[in-house]
């Protein structure tokens, strides 16, 4: 062996030490993909002849992944040779990330199934529900790389080193369970229209016609599926169907309950657009435990679900609206072990409850709530007000407090009363950590 060909080896050798892995080359071809994050790049494959099977795990809150390219450049009077690699070892494993998205990377053992609803009957695919809750978790990704070089005689090694750690989150919420087969989320978003039939001022279900509403949903609904094409949209009607009054009615109890025609003019408008409805309850000085139960024979269909709302929730005798309102833990699982029991008895796909929020006192011991298999809990950021404003409220109320799910509320009118105010749209929401599964306008 001639002097530069033990010179050229050495040079390597010391590299590989440096860098402390070698990565050998198979017979088997082996892609590594990394995908859906924050603040790095577009999108980012890397290949490696590794050997083994193509497959998937998430990169876990707090972890690394760190790869490390080194180029040898050896000078010799009879020419240069550039990337130098031991003889029979193959390609080094090299990164050229191009993701904006980082947060999972590819390993051996396991696979990404494709995400879709979960029809009723059937066992979840577990790994497709994990793949798509780490999704929409969307936990920002640092990206830190550093480049050193190290000069022997007349070669010059350059290594770089690239890591992605995946930022500290609750998202996604740790032992949260899995939900009964026919769960709703995290396979698809829902495009939800608020509002009451008897008012124009509450929301967009009361301010125009059946047939408009339903169009003005249908649209809105396929601007969200074209916005994000990997997260099908069910559209909705979130129906108040107990609304706090100002006046305290015959029972003293500042709230009207809606007759069940108007409750079903809600349910047929759903039907009309293959969607589902969420029975919105104010319940003013009444209480959950005793306005949820009121609702059975329309809970026990397959396609209503529920929603509550602390603001109106009243205590100590103040009239709804003179302040904010609050629920707690107990009564939020109250209505959650209520939804389950339907579920069970009638042999339905899980629930889903929606608690309106934007306030911390609002909802009280968050950490007490339970999500069940039985039932989904989206918490929703329901304030309004310009971008800067709302996007605020959901980073302070509903991001740093994880439950299960989340939402985010649209006002048409209330959002865009400050001058230079505009409605946020599925471009800036998409961008939340988490993504909102839920998404509602009034």
């Amino acid at each position: 062996m001639s002097g530069g060909s033990k010179q050229l080896i050495g040079i390597v050798v010391i590299a590989l030490c440096i860098v402390g892995v070698v990565w050998y080359a198979g017979s088997t071809s082996k892609t590594l993909t990394l995908t859906s994050g924050k603040a790095v790049s577009d999108a980012a494959t890397t290949t490696a002849q590794a050997g083994g099977a193509t497959g998937t795990t998430a990169l876990a809150t707090g972890t690394t992944a760190t790869t490390t390219t080194t180029t040898t450049t050896t000078t010799a009077q009879t020419g240069s040779h550039q990337g130098a690699t031991p003889t029979g070892a193959g390609k080094p494993l090299t990164f050229t990330p191009t993701s904006s998205e980082i947060l999972a990377m590819m390993a051996d053992g396991t696979s990404q199934a494709p995400f879709g609803t979960e029809p009723a009957g059937t066992a979840l695919d577990t790994a497709a529900y994990d793949a798509k809750m780490t999704t929409i978790a969307d936990v920002p990704v640092k990206k830190v790389t550093v480049t050193s070089t190290v000069q022997f005689g007349t070669s010059t090694i350059v290594m770089t080193t690239t890591t992605y750690k995946k930022l500290v989150s609750g998202w996604p919420v740790a032992g949260a369970p899995y939900p009964l087969p026919g769960a709703l989320l995290p396979f698809n978003r829902i495009v939800a229209y608020y509002g009451n039939f008897y008012s124009t001022q509450m929301g967009i279900l009361g301010e125009f016609a059946p047939d408009v509403v339903m169009a003005k949903l249908a649209s809105t609904s396929a601007m969200w599926a074209a916005a994000d094409p990997s997260t099908p949209v069910i559209p909705a009607l979130d129906y108040i169907v107990v609304s706090a009054q100002g006046s305290p009615g015959p029972d003293g109890k500042y709230r009207l309950r809606m007759p069940p025609d108007q409750v079903q003019k809600a349910i047929d408008m759903a039907n009309a657009l293959h969607g589902i409805v969420f029975l919105d309850v104010q319940v003013g000085l009444s209480s959950v435990e005793t306005e949820v139960p009121l609702l059975a024979q329309y809970l026990k269909l397959p396609n209503v679900e529920l929603s509550i709302d602390p603001e109106f929730a009243m205590h100590n005798g103040r009239q709804p609206g003179t302040v904010i309102g609050t629920l707690d833990a107990s009564n939020i699982d109250f209505a959650a072990r209520y939804l389950a029991t339907i579920v069970h008895d009638n042999n339905l796909p899980p629930k889903i409850l929606v608690v309106h929020r934007f306030t911390q006192a609002m909802v009280t011991n968050y950490k007490d709530i339970t999500p069940l298999p039985e039932v989904q809990v989206v918490m929703d950021m329901d304030g309004f007000g310009p971008p800067s404003q709302k996007i605020g409220t959901y980073q302070d109320f509903i991001e740093p407090e994880p439950v299960q799910f989340t939402g985010f509320k649209i006002f048409y009118k209330n959002d865009v009363k400050v001058p230079g105010s505009y409605l946020l749209g599925p471009a800036q929401l998409l961008k939340l950590t988490p993504e909102p599964s839920y998404i509602q306008y009034q």
